[in-house]
């Protein structure tokens, strides 16, 4: 598969994002910190990844948790997915929460997300009285009573 070549500037000492795996489909990203960060239990920080990119046009990046740093700290993202809009051009900053009971520290270079570049589609609003009914219809939030 060909990948797209997008620009992206790093004023920080980490290596650019890359895909771990062939099958990966997000890339972390690192902090960008001068000393260690604490997060006591419930505290939020915006942490500064020291990365900047430009995107085309009708794409998006997608800033999301990541795994391990959820079960292990249970650190994870705020406002997740982020999105990064194309002609966003400042610097990629992530959201971070700690959920844990205990002080967790965020250090230079620790992978603190993961970021998924993806295509957008646009839409025009058709103005309509009703919608199609379908089989769900209206039903949402735990509506099939399934686990």
């Amino acid at each position: 598969m060909s990948k797209r070549k997008v620009k992206i500037v790093n004023s920080s000492p980490n290596p650019l994002p890359e895909y771990a795996t062939d099958g990966a489909s997000g890339m972390d990203l690192r902090a960008h910190l001068n000393e260690p960060l604490s997060l006591h239990p419930l505290d939020r920080a915006l942490v500064p990844t020291g990365l900047n990119i430009e995107l085309p046009e009708g794409y998006e990046a997608q800033v999301r948790p990541r795994s391990g740093l959820a079960i292990n700290q249970g650190i994870t993202c705020l406002n997740s997915p982020g999105t990064i809009d194309a002609d966003y051009r400042g610097e990629i900053k992530v959201i971070l929460i700690n959920l844990s009971s205990e002080e967790q520290v965020i250090k230079p270079g620790d992978r603190i997300a993961q970021m998924v570049v993806a295509k957008v589609e646009k839409v025009n609003w058709k103005l309509s009285k009703k919608v199609k009914e379908t089989k769900r219809h209206e039903g949402g939030f735990g509506h099939t009573g399934k686990s």
